[in-house]
């Protein structure tokens, strides 16, 4: 009897690891607004009997501080690279190591080793994009590759330009503005960055996550955003364009990871191994129209992000593009200062 349990338990074992895992129970997500595709979740949720719930956030920080707090009871995150590495370092994530989790081999060779989670110990892919501007082009017919659309707004935007509120996005992207680089702590850049926040303030009607719909229906003639947020304006709206600011602008990804004090641990590193898988992350990059760094994904996805404008960044402007990387601790103060003063 002793032999044939502990053949059962072996046999039970080796299914788990080669992803046949039998599993039940619930999935608590704390995730972006507007990005996890419904038919996805659907799937994960027939195959596994994993009942998910998914609760949405507009920012890194607003996710951060919300997971401080402690008994969040979310399972799952899905933070930017520059902010993974401020999880890690106060014990917010589970090490789950991906890296050993059957379709991890289908992670795309330049995402398999990061800077921002060494070893993939804690993350997997979820999405990757740009940050730019995105306008009407009815609206407005001058340049939009530029972030003077948003910090010197012409004429035409005045009163219909939306921020997203992602602090360390429209930070970053002042400072390129000014002439200065990602986490700067020069204090005469900075204070020319605050300036700029101040006086273009009064321009902009709103900072709201929210801008496909907005975008869409013309209450928002102009917006900072993601690349992949402005695909889907576009598809509403033939007339708006996304632009990649000459003066730079930041690469990015989003990566899915555990929380520490996850409830549902096997169900979540289910959908770790789950979302590395092709036909998943292509379902997924279907919906929230961005890339992902899962290799062969593209073979599942929509025919119209091939060679679409706000996925492949034009060759004149490839080079304009600087990584997003986590702030030192003294400059990252510096921006919730900056910011802070932008609120009021």
């Amino acid at each position: 009897m002793k032999r044939i349990t502990a053949a059962m338990a072996l046999t039970a074992t080796l299914l788990a690891s080669a992803g046949f895992a039998h599993a039940e129970g619930e999935l608590n997500i704390y995730n972006w607004g507007n990005y996890t595709s419904p038919e996805m979740i659907k799937k994960f949720e027939d195959q596994y009997k994993v009942k998910v719930t998914i609760t949405d956030y507009d920012s890194n920080d607003t996710a951060l501080a919300k997971v401080r707090q402690g008994g969040s009871g979310f399972d799952m995150v899905v933070p930017s690279q520059n902010y993974v590495p401020i999880w890690i370092s106060e014990g917010l994530l589970l090490e789950t190591d991906p890296s050993k989790m059957e379709n991890f081999k289908n992670v795309a060779p330049e995402w398999t080793e990061t800077d921002f989670d060494p070893g993939r110990k804690y993350t997997v892919p979820w999405a990757m994009g740009t940050v730019g501007t995105v306008v009407n082009t009815d609206v407005y017919k001058g340049d939009i590759n530029t972030w003077g659309i948003i910090f010197d707004t012409p004429d035409e935007l005045k009163g219909k330009v939306n921020v997203v509120p992602e602090m360390t996005d429209v930070i970053d992207a002042a400072v390129l503005y000014n002439g200065g680089t990602k986490c700067t702590g020069d204090l005469t850049i900075l204070k020319k960055v605050r300036d700029t926040l101040v006086k273009a303030k009064p321009n902009w009607v709103a900072m709201e996550y929210g801008t496909i719909e907005k975008m869409g229906s013309g209450d928002f003639s102009a917006s900072s955003d993601w690349n992949g947020s402005a695909f889907r304006q576009r598809l509403k709206n033939p007339a708006i364009h996304y632009g990649y600011p000459k003066e730079g602008f930041v690469n990015w990804s989003d990566n899915l990871a555990v929380l520490k004090d996850a409830k549902n641990v096997e169900n979540a590193k289910l959908f770790q191994n789950f979302m590395m898988d092709p036909e998943n992350a292509g379902m997924n990059s279907g919906f929230h129209r961005y890339a992902n760094g899962i290799a062969g994904s593209d073979k599942f996805m929509p025919a119209d992000m091939k060679g679409a404008p706000e996925i492949d960044v034009p060759k004149e402007f490839a080079s304009l593009g600087v990584p997003s990387k986590t702030c030192p601790p003294e400059v990252q103060e510096l921006y919730t200062k900056i910011w802070t003063e932008l609120q009021k």
